[in-house]
């Protein structure tokens, strides 16, 4: 092999490693995944939801399992500041549950970023978020 087929071919190594080698910052999507829908204005469903999530974490181990909830129509009053559920959604997001408001919803009932919960996220539509996340392989739990 002459200098230059070698040198080519290291350069395709390298780059085939760096393709193939994930970087150090990159985090993993688990193969565990749920997305969870809670679109009722009601105490009793949000402890439901934030039990099931904290159950999936007990039993798969937090890092194994991905878990979205996604709050839209009347569910996304319990995302407010003020929630009587405010604590138990921090300690959530705190052990890694990814919870997220609806914007269109906040637009209809003309809610601003700055009356929400801290920490949480925000989708366009949460529909649609659902959705993608089903067709992304996502489980869907609606408690």
């Amino acid at each position: 092999m002459d200098r230059r087929s070698f040198v080519a071919t290291a350069v395709a190594a390298l780059a085939l490693t760096a393709i193939a080698t994930p970087s150090v910052h990159a985090q993993a999507t688990p193969a565990n995944k749920v997305v969870m829908q809670v679109s009722d204005n009601d105490p009793a469903k949000w402890n439901l939801a934030l039990n099931n999530a904290k159950n999936l974490q007990t039993a798969l181990g937090a890092t194994n399992v991905a878990i979205e909830i996604v709050a839209y129509g009347p569910g996304i009053s319990m995302l407010k500041s003020d929630s009587i559920v405010g604590n138990r959604i921090g300690e959530a997001l705190g052990a890694g549950v990814k919870v997220v408001a609806c914007e269109n919803t906040m637009g209809n009932q003309k809610l601003a970023k700055d009356e929400m919960l801290g920490g949480i996220g925000y989708v366009g539509a949460g529909v649609v978020e659902i959705m993608q996340r089903q067709q992304q392989g996502w489980a869907y739990l609606r408690p």
